[in-house]
């Protein structure tokens, strides 16, 4: 059976409390507070707890203003949520709540923002690419993008090849929109659903992953710190930190030049 809603993020929760556990909060560590305290940010797909002031990286709590994007009004892990200032990220901090897709942040000003905060969501994004130029776009002169993604090797993700930077340039190139299933067989047949409860069985995780449009459930690429180098290394952004973390996180922040 399908685990519910809220069996879900309790197991979220679980894991990113595990993540904290076993290692210590970088900000200070790699001097990376100046870029976030007293700043106004972005982030997409949030709140996430590794952000709070209990997390591993506590942004939420130095941070002037912290604006959300989610792609629909009915998500997986936000469940029903609205655009207005209603994002709340720490205990009583509002900022504004953006629904619009994180390749398409049409309305929002370029270089507004001091940093973007994105944390395991790149993976849910067909057009990698365009996803980070928008982000890139929204991002004042020197301003910071810190992404979170999920070490394979710690996730269900463990039999899928790395995705070559080739292949997201192809899918730049073409204009790939959210409603791409290209990687959808490779995901049915190497997904490890032993490692992915909520996801329930063979013929339940295909059903899921049809309507992934609705969803963003799939990880529609994998990551490691090679593909995320070249990507940075595409749009000049200065690698500020870049850390594995177990379990789970690879994390990687680059300053716009």
């Amino acid at each position: 059976m399908t685990l519910t809603n809220k069996a879900l993020n309790k197991l979220r929760g679980k894991i990113s409390k595990l993540s904290a556990k076993h290692s210590k909060k970088i900000a200070g560590s790699f001097k990376i507070k100046k870029h976030f305290e007293n700043k106004i940010g972005l982030e997409i797909g949030g709140p996430s707890e590794i952000f709070s002031d209990k997390g591993y990286i506590p942004v939420y709590p130095i941070a002037n203003t912290i604006d959300g994007c989610n792609f629909s009004n009915n998500t997986v892990w936000e469940n029903t949520i609205t655009e207005g200032l209603n994002y709340k990220y720490g205990d009583s901090v509002l900022g504004y709540q953006y629904i619009k897709d994180a390749t398409d942040l049409s309305g929002i000003d370029s270089e507004k923002y001091d940093f973007l905060l994105s944390s395991h969501s790149l993976e849910h994004i067909a057009n990698p690419i365009k996803a980070i130029k928008e982000w890139i776009r929204v991002l004042k002169k020197d301003g910071v993008l810190l992404l979170i993604l999920p070490d394979k090797n710690y996730t269900f993700d463990h039999r899928r090849p790395i995705t070559k930077f080739e292949h997201l340039l192809d899918d730049y190139h073409q204009d790939i929109t959210e409603h791409d299933l290209t990687h959808l067989e490779e995901i049915l047949s190497l997904h490890d659903l032993t490692l992915d409860l909520p996801a329930g069985d063979a013929s339940q995780f295909r059903s899921r992953s049809l309507e992934n449009y609705n969803n963003r459930c799939l990880h529609q690429h994998v990551f490691d710190f090679k593909l995320l180098d070249q990507i940075f290394k595409y749009f000049n952004l200065k690698v500020i930190v870049k850390k594995a973390t177990g379990p789970l996180h690879l994390i990687i922040m680059g300053q716009k030049r």
